[in-house]
Formats: C-alpha cells, sequence, structure tokens
C-alpha cells in the first residue's frame, strides 16, 4: 500500500468519528447552556425578592410561602395493612335514607373486623320512598374510605369474579337479627362463612347492639363514622361553600324540619292538614307494603310525643326559647309538604330564613337533584357546622347530627321534648297557660337536653327504646381507662 493510499485510509477513520464527536459537543454546549441559564435565572429571582422585601416587605410573603408548602407537603402516610386471615366476603345491602345507611355502615365495618373477614363496599338503597340511584362512590370517598380502614379491615370495591352470580356462584343471603351482640355473630354467623365463603346481609339497619359491644369496637364504630365515611370532593366542596355564606352573614340555627312527606305518612301525623292532605298521605301509607302500620290515629300519636313538630308549632317553641326575628335559620330538610304556604308562619316569625335553593344558584344544585341522599350530605354538613341544632324530629339525621356535634365538642343541640311541649301548646292555645307562662315551661323543660356530656340510658330487654349509640358514642370521648365503667350508669330495669 503506497503512501497516498494509506493517509487516504486514515482519513476515512478520522471522518468517521467526526459525526460522534460533534454529537458529543453539542450535548457538553447544551448542558453547559442550561446549568448556566438556571445559575442566571436563580440569581434572578433571588435579586428580585431582595428588592421587593426592601420596598414591599408583603408583596412575595404568599408566593415564598406557596413554594414552601408546595416543596415540604407530603402525602398522609397510609397506615400499614392489618395482617389477618379472611373467614370470607361480607357483602351488604344497606337500607333507608342517607343516615340510617350511614350508621350501617360503621355496623358492617366492625362486624367485619370482629369475624376477620373481607368487606366488600356497600351497595346503598335504590328502591325506597326516595328511589335514589346513587352508588356509594357517588355519595362517599371510596378510596378514603379502602384506605383510611387498612390496618382495621380489609375492604375491595367487588368480589372476585369466582364467587359472582355470573359465574353460578350463589352467596348465602340473609338479614341478621336486629340489635345483636358481639356473641351472636361470633357463633351463628362466623360458622356459616366456613360453609358459604360469601353471606350477603340484604338488611343492616340496626344490626349491632347500642350496648354491651366491646370499647375497641364502639371505637372503631366511631372512627369510621367521624373519619373514614368523608363525602365525595363535589359534595365536600358545595358543603363548605354553604357554611362559608351562612357564616359571613352571622351566626346560624339550622332548624331539620322533618315536615315531609315520607315523614308524615310513614309516621301517620295529619296535624294541621286538610282533609284532602290526610287522605293522600294514608294513600301512600298503603302503597309501600313495608311501612307495617296502616290504621293510625293522628293525634293520638301526636299526644305521646311521636309526631315531628309542625312550621307552625316550630315557630312557637324557638319563639318561647328565647330566639328572636333576627335569627338565621338555615331549613336542612327535603321538600316540605305543602311547600311554602305551609312554612309562611315560621318565616313571618323568622324572616331571615334560608335554604341551599335559595343560597346556591340552580346551577350548582343540577348535578345532586334527584338525588335525595347527595342532597341530604349537603344538609348534613351545614348541620355539624351550625352555631345551633334544632330537630323537630328525632330521627336518624337528627341522632347522627347531635351524635357528630358531640364529637365536636358538644356543641349546641336542642333536643326537643315533643310529649311535653305538644302538651304546653295545647295549653297555651286553649288560654289556661300565658305566653309567659308557656316560655318559662318551655325553657325550664329543656335546660337539660341543650346537648352537654352524659351517658347513655340502656334499657335492659327494650333496645329499641334505649339511648341510640350514634346519638351519644360515650366511649369515643371518654380516656380507655374510664371506658370500661361505661357505658352507661344510668340504666333502667
Amino acid at each position: 500500500m503506497d503512501v497516498r493510499s494509506e493517509s487516504n485510509s486514515v482519513a476515512v477513520v478520522r471522518s468517521a468519528k467526526l459525526p460522534g464527536q460533534v454529537i458529543q459537543r453539542t450535548r457538553l454546549r447544551v448542558w453547559f447552556i442550561r446549568v448556566c441559564s438556571s445559575i442566571l435565572i436563580w440569581t434572578c429571582l433571588v435579586q428580585l425578592l431582595t428588592v421587593g422585601e426592601l420596598w414591599h416587605p408583603r408583596f412575595f410573603t404568599g408566593f415564598f410561602n406557596q413554594i414552601n408548602v408546595s416543596t415540604t407537603t407530603l402525602p398522609t402516610p397510609l397506615p400499614p395493612p392489618r395482617n389477618y386471615t379472611s373467614n370470607g366476603f361480607l357483602k351488604v345491602s344497606c337500607n333507608g335514607g342517607l343516615n340510617q345507611m350511614r350508621a350501617a355502615i360503621c355496623d358492617m365495618v366492625t362486624v367485619a373486623r370482629l369475624l376477620n373477614l373481607t368487606l366488600v363496599v356497600p351497595e346503598l338503597d335504590k328502591t325506597s320512598f326516595w328511589a335514589d340511584s346513587s352508588d356509594f362512590e357517588d355519595i362517599f370517598n371510596v378510596g378514603h374510605f379502602i384506605d383510611s380502614l387498612r390496618d382495621e379491615v380489609r375492604i375491595v370495591k367487588r368480589l372476585p369474579k369466582r364467587f359472582s352470580r355470573k359465574y353460578g356462584f350463589q352467596p348465602l343471603d340473609m338479614p341478621p337479627v336486629s340489635w345483636s351482640s358481639e356473641k351472636y355473630y361470633l357463633e351463628q354467623i362466623l360458622p356459616l362463612f366456613s360453609k358459604h365463603k360469601v353471606i350477603h346481609f340484604n338488611r343492616t339497619d340496626t344490626r349491632l347492639a347500642n350496648n354491651g359491644i366491646p370499647p375497641h369496637l364502639q371505637k372503631l364504630r366511631c372512627r369510621v363514622n367521624f373519619h373514614a365515611l368523608k363525602f365525595t370532593p363535589s359534595i365536600e366542596a358545595l358543603g363548605n361553600k354553604l357554611v362559608k355564606i351562612l357564616q359571613e352573614q352571622g351566626p346560624f340555627m339550622a332548624l331539620h324540619l322533618r315536615y315531609e312527606m315520607d315523614m308524615l305518612a310513614f309516621s301517620g301525623c295529619t296535624h294541621g292538614c286538610t282533609a284532602e292532605e290526610s287522605e293522600e298521605l294514608k294513600r301512600l301509607r298503603y302503597a309501600f307494603p313495608w311501612w307495617r302500620e296502616k290504621e293510625i290515629v293522628s293525634e293520638e300519636r301526636r299526644s305521646q310525643g311521636l309526631c315531628p313538630l309542625t312550621p307552625e308549632e316550630a315557630a312557637f317553641i324557638l319563639q318561647a326559647l328565647g330566639f328572636d326575628q333576627n335569627t338565621q335559620i338555615y331549613i336542612a330538610s327535603g321538600e316540605i309538604y305543602g311547600s311554602e304556604k305551609r312554612l309562611a308562619a315560621l318565616r313571618d316569625t323568622f324572616p331571615r330564613i334560608v335554604k341551599k335553593e335559595t343560597l346556591l344558584d340552580p346551577e350548582e344544585l343540577r348535578q345532586f337533584q334527584n338525588h335525595s341522599s347527595q342532597m341530604a350530605a349537603l344538609d348534613f354538613m351545614v348541620s355539624v357546622a351550625s352555631n345551633i341544632f334544632v330537630p323537630s324530629y328525632d330521627g336518624n339525621m337528627a341522632k347522627l347530627v347531635e351524635g357528630h356535634r358531640r364529637h365536636l365538642g358538644f356543641k349546641k343541640t336542642v333536643q326537643l321534648n315533643r310529649k311535653k311541649l305538644v302538651e304546653l301548646i295545647d295549653l297555651n292555645q286553649n288560654e289556661t297557660l300565658s305566653w309567659e307562662e308557656f316560655s318559662n315551661a318551655v325553657k325550664s323543660s329543656h335546660e337539660e337536653r341543650m346537648g352537654r356530656p352524659k351517658h347513655r340510658r340502656v334499657i335492659t330487654e327494650k333496645p329499641k327504646e334505649e339511648d341510640y349509640f350514634y346519638a351519644n358514642p360515650e366511649e369515643c370521648f371518654c380516656e380507655m381507662a374510664n371506658c370500661s365503667n361505661s357505658p352507661v350508669r344510668n340504666s333502667i330495669p
């Protein structure tokens, strides 16, 4: 090979290496420019902040704090999962309205924990009077529900395919016995899982006793209720907006006016209704076969304190308790039976009456309309946040709101003694009692009914008549050392 050809070969080799070298130099140049640019930008930012502090010390404070928050806030770590061998799957279908279902969910989590089961996210009632099509995830934050309880109970969104009806599997469908103790579930329900693997509780209301449950399980019921059952972000956002609007106008009362068609039909209470309205309510009562009591004497029921107060009676009682016309009142309820004409007396006495429909733009409520449980969730949030809560009937919402308000530091809740009140109202209206005597009697009969700490009543062999756990979950407010002697010293044999 001659010199010329050898030099050509070297040139070819050098030219072959050239593109790689060019690429490498280009990358180094790009990185160098990036480093220099970053240094320059941060130098300018520091100078800008320094100058800003000299001229306007507060101008950059918010910006700087936002940077701090965004760089230091970390997700809350999840509790470690509880390690246990599952004895089977518990599937539950809740019945009733939002708060009845809420209490049932708390009970079912507790049963699953007691029996070492895997709980399937509960199904919500779609066939009741309200016919709400909402699923669990439409009302509650399902991810938070599962994650926040992972150290207690394993919760799954659905059964594994091998246990689905589509593949021919048939779970055991049954309603557990109402007001049942720990012993019932351990001795009668747990053995069934060895054979059936999946049990479907098709009714869940009041299936766990108020009393006689170990303190750690009572506290779990509270943990589910107060912490795990968060509403969806959209419900939380709108509920918080409602509270903010009300608070900007000053202190407010939430009046849970349970004068709604379903309650009146169910209870047979027609005081103040026309003959036509009374007949309509009776027809509705007969239309629902699971409302077992059909023939009801309204005035007898009212005298026993078993009817919700009418709007007129509510106005009368609030006046007697000392609330004046400047009181801001939020009506927490669905559609009042008789609409605005039945609210006239209440509105005349307390002109600052508002509802979610009057405080919010219709567009904001559109996604919740025709979903009574989602609308009830908004009322629940406002009622818990209110300065004073007054329920006209001690139904499930009244009881659960009362319990939440106790949990938040025993916020004022007026527990109306309806049996005593209707007696006093009638005496005043037939002029047996003067207004001053009436007002004094109403106030004195409610001095100890303002939501202050008290022991929950136990009525032996009559669990339906004793104080409801979720209205006063006493074990959750005391130190563990004191809970062993409680639930509840005020018992009635």
